[in-house]
């Protein structure tokens, strides 16, 4: 009877200790993620300029949001950006990783220097991009000019304002490298012996065995890279601030100004619904597609 006391007291003991461990993460989620996110659902059907209390107006913020201009620019703005920023991230950083993913001297220093960019600040990597394509005095510009052409006015020409930014979310592609790179190190080296035994030149062994090797990682990848892709923020601001004639206007930035600059919490917070429901719309249309293209070695196995 005693041994069984002891036994439950010291795994009450245990279950305690676990969640004061826990707390500060438990707390966290309360109050600064489940909380918001609640306040900014019913504020989001408030007319609330911060100053003054939320008054009730029901749809009106979402019916308003529908007909406005500018955020269908905006999201025009976004979605030109994540379509052409987000495969071209996944390709350059797959074939960096293919590039790491050689047993050669000084590997993991080339792996280093590349995946470095990834963990820099996001104001001080768009200011440094902001210098880079400067119209007048760029190192962009000036290198089109040793070749004898006149560089385009970047951040001025309303067609060229855009590309700089995609061009800049390449600097960042290090993290999803690094991930592809551990994909690439998971694969059984077996799979190529048999394959070129059986006469597969590298093209066919990439096509049939390293890209469905690698295909849970490219639908990590594409999940976190639409995510963030739509959420762009930071090099809009910095840049650009969303011009010239709102050409770079992203969503979060147009969400931002009208939260801040014009106090209209409670329309932002609509804008930010939105936002949330397009965001989860992407995400469970390639979550439903997943099974017709995603390979998993555990479901082969097992003969489904």
């Amino acid at each position: 009877m005693n041994t069984k006391k002891k036994w439950w007291t010291r795994s009450r003991r245990e279950a305690l200790d676990g969640y004061v461990f826990m707390s500060p993460a438990i707390l966290g989620l309360l109050f600064f993620m489940l909380g918001p996110i609640a306040a900014s659902a019913y504020f989001s059907f408030t007319d609330y300029d911060i100053l003054s209390k939320p008054k009730w107006v029901g749809l009106d913020n979402y019916i308003e949001l529908f007909q406005d201009s500018l955020f269908w620019q905006s999201l025009k703005v976004t979605l030109i950006y994540s379509v052409v920023s987000v495969p071209l991230g996944l390709v350059v950083s797959l074939a960096l990783a293919l590039l790491l993913n050689k047993n050669i001297k000084g590997i993991f220093f080339f792996r280093t220097i590349f995946y470095l960019p990834a963990v820099m600040s996001g104001v001080a990597v768009a200011l440094l991009w902001k210098w880079i394509f400067n119209p007048d005095f760029g190192l962009i510009n000036w290198a089109i000019s040793l070749i004898g052409f006149e560089g385009p006015k970047w951040f001025i020409d309303e067609q060229w304002a855009l590309p700089p930014i995609i061009i800049m979310g390449l600097w960042g592609v290090g993290g999803s490298m690094l991930v592809y790179l551990a994909g690439l190190q998971g694969i059984p080296t077996d799979l190529y012996e048999a394959a070129e035994i059986d006469g597969a030149n590298k093209r066919k062994q990439f096509r049939h065995i390293t890209i469905p090797m690698l295909s849970p990682v490219i639908f990590f990848n594409l999940i976190t890279g639409i995510i963030g892709a739509l959420q762009v923020f930071t090099e809009g601001f910095i840049m650009t601030a969303g011009g010239p004639n709102n050409a770079t206007l992203f969503s979060v930035l147009y969400l931002y100004r009208n939260a801040f600059d014009y106090l209209q919490m409670g329309y932002a917070s609509a804008l930010a619904w939105v936002l949330f429901l397009i965001i989860l719309a992407f995400t469970l249309i390639i979550f439903k597609s997943s099974p017709m293209w995603v390979f998993y070695e555990g479901n082969r196995r097992s003969g489904k």
